[in-house]
């Protein structure tokens, strides 16, 4: 409307020009209609809470959508979780309502719909020669886009081949982007470089107090708390630490932690970053073999007189196309193949010491169960009080379940989460929806957290070329 009141305004006299233009910034905008979103089921399998993140539009949920989350309701997997969490709560808020009709969400947002039409497929099966949930999903959003011709019918799914079906058959169709990373390759690295930097301020790091304040150094650009620094000048370097506590950049020195030694840069700070009390939350991302997983349980151990237990654990995710169902024995036989990669980092600091009483330290804190390692459904519904918290893998977590887990962390608990955001095991995540990638982007800058992402391998010459270049 705007556009077209400035288009015809040279025909018109000045000071008509004048009523009109004022009247035209009167003008309300036109209110844009409610968007009518069909949901498929591993949006509700990614957040339980989803269907209040539409904001003022209406949600549809197909019935068949409900027989798919009926399968998957037991098991302690992190979707079986998420399955049993959204069935409680939609027979909460439709408990003595008609969801026929639509239900309210709640002042702000649109109405849920579950839609009983079982006949849709019918028109579609000259294009589908199979009668299945997802082709199911689709027929439903053609019907109601033909039936609702004055609203915009989009299907929001996780499944990049269920949403080309739907767009192939005219319908819209969308990723469940509530909590995606837009950039991942800016995502916060929590190391910064600085060549050419003035050597005044590198000699003055190896000087007491070993310390410069904050406002007396000329940071390129605003520095971010407990973020890290390489400042190099020459053959002269220093590696230093933006502390939030005393707002000043501080000396970083390499130490080894239970037999560990850091081997370059980034694992310094990350080993620095694990030991200070006042980090409650780490996060260490990088590509295989950069020793994230084993110097979060080195540090742990090398603290673990500070805290009641030290906790490894990783969610279960199966790789190929077998589960747990093909392996053989009980749920514990079952289990140890997943949990095998964790037993590796303690055998690792193991052979680190040449002294037997040390083994026997650790021998004795599993004994004791001090210190646990387990699959990560296994926490559900434990006190995390007073305990270092090791989550590894957390690239194959949801937003929420990082968001579930870190809300559980009581007094006195450390939180480190390991991962590598390019290495997804699980078919709805990427590396910009994942959860440990959620927890770089959404907790940067804040006090309590610290990021490194680690970044050259350190297991062998041959498995950093097969990182590289595979």
């Amino acid at each position: 409307m705007r556009e077209l009141v400035y288009y015809r305004l040279n025909s018109i006299p000045p000071v008509e020009k004048h009523i009109i233009k004022r009247n035209a910034s009167r003008m309300p905008a036109k209110k844009e209609k409610k968007k009518l979103f069909v949901l498929d089921t591993n949006v509700l399998l990614h957040d339980h809470t989803c269907i209040y993140n539409f904001e003022e539009h209406d949600i549809v949920i197909p019935i068949v959508v409900l027989e798919e989350l009926d399968k998957f309701k037991k098991g302690s997997g992190s979707i079986n979780f998420e399955s049993r969490e959204f069935i409680r709560e939609l027979d909460r808020i439709t408990e003595n309502k008609s969801p026929n009709r639509g239900i309210s969400l709640g002042k702000g947002r649109g109405k849920l719909y579950l839609d009983v039409v079982n006949d849709s497929m019918s028109s579609l099966e000259h294009v589908f020669t199979q009668n299945k949930p997802d082709h199911r999903i689709i027929a439903l959003a053609v019907h109601l886009k033909e039936k609702k011709r004055n609203r915009q019918v989009i299907v929001v799914s996780k499944d990049i081949n269920l949403r080309m079906k739907a767009r192939s058959l005219g319908v819209p169709a969308e990723d469940y982007e509530t909590g995606k990373i837009r950039n991942v390759e800016e995502l916060y690295s929590g190391v910064n470089t600085y060549t050419g930097c003035s050597k005044e301020y590198i000699d003055r790091l190896y000087q007491e107090p070993f310390s410069i304040p904050v406002d007396e150094f000329p940071f390129r650009e605003e520095p971010v708390n407990n973020q890290y620094f390489v400042l190099k000048n020459g053959s002269a370097s220093a590696m230093a630490y933006n502390n939030s506590m005393t707002k000043s950049l501080e000396k970083v020195n390499k130490k080894s932690v239970f037999g560990i030694s850091p081997r370059n840069a980034e694992q310094i700070f990350a080993v620095d970053a694990l030991t200070r009390p006042d980090i409650e939350l780490v996060a260490l991302t990088g590509k295989a073999g950069t020793g994230k997983t084993l110097l979060a349980l080195a540090a742990a151990l090398h603290q673990r007189k500070y805290y009641r237990q030290v906790y490894l654990a990783r969610p279960i995710v199966p790789l190929g196309n077998h589960d747990m169902g093909f392996l053989p024995g009980d749920i514990q036989s079952k289990l140890d193949p997943y949990m095998e990669p964790l037993w590796d980092n303690l055998s690792v600091i193991k052979d680190a010491y040449s002294l037997k009483s040390h083994t026997d330290t650790i021998d004795r804190m599993l004994e004791t169960g001090k210190l646990s390692i387990a699959p990560l459904a296994y926490i559900r519904g434990r006190s995390l009080g007073n305990v270092f918290f090791i989550v590894d893998e957390a690239q194959n977590l949801t937003p929420h379940e990082v968001k579930t887990i870190i809300t559980r962390a009581a007094s006195g608990t450390k939180l480190a989460f390991t991962g590598d955001i390019y290495q997804i095991d699980t078919p709805y995540l990427d590396s910009q929806s994942n959860g440990l990638t959620f927890l770089v982007d959404r907790m940067k800058g804040q006090k309590p957290f610290a990021s490194i992402n680690l970044l050259k391998g350190e297991r062998s010459a041959l498995a950093e070329l097969a990182s590289d270049l595979l």
